[in-house]
């Protein structure tokens, strides 16, 4: 019986003893990552870490400390009447105060700085000075069943489950998805996004080195999502345009017919590279209206605004579903006068005036019905009664 336990007690301790040797073999993304705003996310962690760090650790000190100084048969200091310590009680608070006004600070400078609409303040100057004074390359991102579709309006090409971007230049994503929610997510190069159908998200990012890495989405949508993946691949400028040369020259293009077979739900889609684009696709995309006849969200906007319904922009609206035709607006009880009115009778108290409830006769049943309602008389009633 002893043999098990000594063999599990040498299991464990080689288990910690190797955990720490494991974990910095790891070279995750999220903490070495190639892109600029990737960084500055890390950083954040590793100093929010930090901060925490702070309070926990004297803490774990202090409970070894106060169990071996206060054990039975240490010699320590017992005084029955403490009840105040001011020096104490300054530490106790002031502590954990600072840590929560410093990372209270650095969570909304953070959220201004690192805004994933906002365009990118630095760029990744230090390995490519020339792309420093370029346009941002546009990026049209869309979600599919269980693929990635990625257009780039300016070069007129698109890509399957590939995305190919120039080392040192800001990217600008446009992102969407084709009918459920999911997330767009390249851990080395910027935080996660929301892909939304018949919504628009996006995000400015910059590569700063070469990068060969794996892009995917962090939620959950259907079967597929476990292959619901892209390739990320961060290469310099040269390379880029010879890449973009060789997919202009593949000859397949993509256009309506081409997007209708493509959102068709895959798994282990293959990477596919089209030399052309159609012009529209991705706003229509947006508006779901890729197939024919199918309106597009801001025409039915547009005829719901000529019909009426409200009031945008300071242009008023004709009355919508509210008023019927013919009939005008219908009126509530507040705007009819006092004798439309009818209301029922309604008393609070028994009707036997002279005999209160629950007195004199306990038991009896009006002494549990202490409201009681006279019921409304018709015209045909009350004439009835008269004659």
């Amino acid at each position: 019986m002893l043999q098990p336990i000594s063999s599990l007690k040498r299991l464990r301790t080689a288990a910690i003893v190797a955990l720490p040797l494991i974990l910095a073999a790891c070279d995750r993304a999220v903490l070495n990552p190639a892109g600029d705003v990737a960084r500055q996310q890390r950083d954040l962690i590793y100093i929010s870490t930090g901060l925490m760090l702070l309070i926990i650790i004297p803490v774990m000190i202090l409970t070894v400390i106060f169990a071996w100084r206060y054990k039975r048969g240490n010699k320590g200091t017992y005084d029955p009447e403490f009840d105040h310590s001011t020096s104490l009680e300054l530490v106790i608070w002031s502590a954990p105060l600072l840590i929560i006004i410093i990372l209270g600070a650095l969570t909304w400078s953070s959220t201004h700085l690192l805004d994933p609409f906002r365009p990118l303040d630095r760029k990744a100057a230090v390995f490519d000075p020339n792309a420093q004074n370029e346009k941002a390359l546009r990026v049209q991102v869309v979600s599919l069943d269980w693929k990635w579709l990625f257009i780039y309006p300016e070069l007129g090409i698109a890509t399957v489950n590939e995305l190919v971007l120039p080392v040192g230049r800001e990217v600008r994503f446009d992102i969407t998805s084709s009918n459920m929610m999911s997330t767009f997510y390249a851990p080395t190069m910027a935080g996660m996004i929301y892909a939304m159908p018949g919504m628009q998200s996006t995000l400015h990012a910059v590569l700063d080195r070469p990068v060969s890495d794996e892009g995917f989405s962090g939620m959950y949508t259907g079967a597929g999502f476990a292959h619901h993946k892209f390739k990320l691949h961060g290469v310099p400028a040269a390379q880029f345009n010879q890449w973009v040369a060789r997919t202009k020259a593949s000859g397949q293009g993509l256009n309506i017919p081409t997007y209708l077979k493509l959102v068709e739900p895959t798994e282990k889609h293959p990477i596919v590279r089209y030399a052309s684009v159609e012009g529209d696709l991705f706003r229509r995309i947006v508006e779901r209206c890729v197939e024919p006849g199918t309106p597009c969200m801001s025409e039915v906007m547009r005829r719901d605004m000529a019909r009426g319904g409200g009031s945008h922009g300071g242009h008023e609206m004709a009355p919508g579903r509210g008023s019927l035709p013919g009939r005008g607006q219908p009126e509530g009880a507040l705007q009819k006068s006092p004798g439309e009115i009818d209301v029922a009778p309604h008393f609070t108290a028994p009707q036997d005036a002279n005999s209160a409830a629950g007195v004199n006769q306990p038991e009896d049943s009006s002494d549990t019905n202490m409201s009681s309602f006279q019921p409304r008389r018709s015209p045909l009633d009350r004439a009835t009664a008269q004659s």
